[in-house]
């Protein structure tokens, strides 16, 4: 049996959408690009949306429409995909790390209130796996300090803390809609914000710093910008696959239940936590923890066992601080952040997509079982 770690979940509406995009003229910021940001807009609850060709595109404009650069620090986790400290350092910002909190994963909102400085301008927080951070805190200690506030929501669209949104809780946030995400445009980012003027910023920034206005836009560079635009084509499948996310959310709490009463009572195992009250979680991925007694050489020999059984799964995430570049650049070392790192070293992502069978789960529950008996 191969099961896949993602897939992802495309309908023949999907395909079709796409399809009426390729019989018209306009295949980049047409109309259907301006769908898929009013759609998203209205989904979260934001004023503007603004289509990027990915969530890496997305921090970077909103780091530089926010103007956040050289010597500015920007308090940041050190327990997420490389892409959210690059988008700081594009800018020439330097990221600071926080240690995270260790039942949902985010950061640790007095790890963060113990780092911030006269140079801190902003906080960046991550939502990882889909799991709200404690954001709520988050916006109260921006403001009480009088910082900006990013979200790398890129895992999140559809999550929900209090009845809004991640992605809404600061001055600007970013979804990604790479295929093993809840909605999928191939490669793709949207960035969220109800500042009118960082919207336009993001605009002119996706499209090479055009302005925008009138005839003479197209040709007019009013900034330097990138080529960070995503066509209609993608815009077209993202506003269909958007258009079935909570039967996707649905469907994904429905695996998550189903992983849990498997793999409940394993020796060895920690599940992933529930949603905490006033939240709703759109599930990214399905990550357990093997527990304190089993080192990161144990943990991955569970995955190569796993893996060699046609199982895909993966070690989410090595700490952004101990990747190679980091710790060269900035002189990180093991120890810095010992419940991200203590965590990381103990983590197993098990398949999970809308197309995962219960027959699936049963296998990989009965072969990680297995795995584990062979572990010290």
């Amino acid at each position: 049996m191969k099961i896949p770690l993602s897939r992802p979940d495309i309908a023949s509406e999907d395909i079709e959408a796409v399809l009426a995009v390729l019989k018209t003229p306009h295949l980049s910021l047409g109309p259907a690009t301006a769908v898929f940001e009013s759609a998203v807009a209205s989904y979260v609850g934001a004023e503007h949306a603004v289509a990027v060709s990915s969530g890496t595109a997305g921090l970077h404009c909103l780091v530089r429409a926010m103007g956040i650069g050289e010597g500015d620090d920007v308090v940041t986790t050190p327990f997420s995909f490389i892409a959210s400290a690059n988008a700081l350092l594009y800018e020439g910002a330097r990221p600071v790390f926080a240690d995270i909190d260790p039942q949902g994963y985010g950061l640790d909102p007095a790890a963060v209130e113990a780092v911030i400085t006269p140079a801190t301008r902003a906080i960046l927080a991550v939502h990882v796996f889909g799991r709200p951070c404690r954001i709520s805190e988050m916006r109260e200690l921006a403001r009480k300090r009088g910082l900006l506030l990013l979200e790398d929501a890129c895992e999140a669209l559809g999550t929900t803390a209090g009845g809004e949104h991640t992605g809404t809780f600061g001055q600007g946030g970013v979804y990604a809609f790479y295929p093993n995400k809840q909605v999928t445009t191939g490669e793709g980012g949207m960035i969220v914000t109800s500042d009118g003027r960082l919207a336009a910023l993001c605009r002119s920034l996706r499209n090479q710093g055009r302005s925008g206005a009138g005839a003479s836009g197209w040709v007019e560079h009013e900034r330097l910008g990138y080529n960070y635009r995503l066509s209609d084509i993608l815009c077209a499948l993202g506003a269909s696959q958007l258009s079935r996310i909570e039967r996707s959310i649905a469907a994904r709490e429905s695996l998550f239940g189903a992983y849990g009463r498997r793999l409940a009572g394993i020796p060895g195992v920690t599940l992933p936590d529930p949603p905490r009250p006033g939240e709703r979680i759109s599930w990214f991925a399905y990550v357990i923890r093997l527990s304190d007694g089993i080192s990161r050489a144990d943990r991955d020999a569970v995955l190569s066992r796993l893996g060699s059984t046609g199982i895909e799964c993966r070690n989410y995430f090595v700490p952004i601080h101990l990747q190679p570049f980091y710790r060269e650049r900035f002189g990180f070392r093991e120890g810095d952040f010992p419940v991200a790192e203590s965590i990381s070293a103990r983590t197993i992502a098990l398949p999970f997509h809308n197309r995962l069978t219960l027959e699936e789960i049963d296998f990989v529950a009965s072969t990680l079982e297995g795995s584990l008996r062979k572990a010290p």
